[in-house]
């Protein structure tokens, strides 16, 4: 495939707006652990808001490329476990 079309987006918007929804920060939030944890969200819903915005105005490669961003960002975190995941090894690449 040589083109990002209306299918894929849809498809990887969906796995991320399911993972931003299934997430909770782990850490009590009297830890430092927790303000990365808010960092790390904040991280990511911007680059989900980056990638829908870059969709609206036509520009597939970039919206495909934030969403891969934004879901890093909540793979990084549930790895490190700084969210509760649950053990979803679908919508996160956890360690076991």
């Amino acid at each position: 495939m040589r083109e990002i079309t209306d299918e894929l987006l849809d498809h990887y918007f969906e796995i991320t707006r399911k993972a931003l929804e299934k997430i909770k920060i782990a850490s009590p939030k009297s830890s430092h652990l927790y303000l990365i944890a808010k960092d790390f969200l904040k991280m990511a819903r911007a680059y989900f808001s980056d990638a829908e915005h870059f969709r609206k105005n036509g520009d597939y490669p970039r919206s495909l490329g934030a969403l891969c961003y934004a879901h890093a960002w909540l793979d990084a975190g549930a790895r490190l476990g700084l969210f509760d995941v649950g053990d979803d090894h679908d919508l996160f690449t956890l360690a076991k």
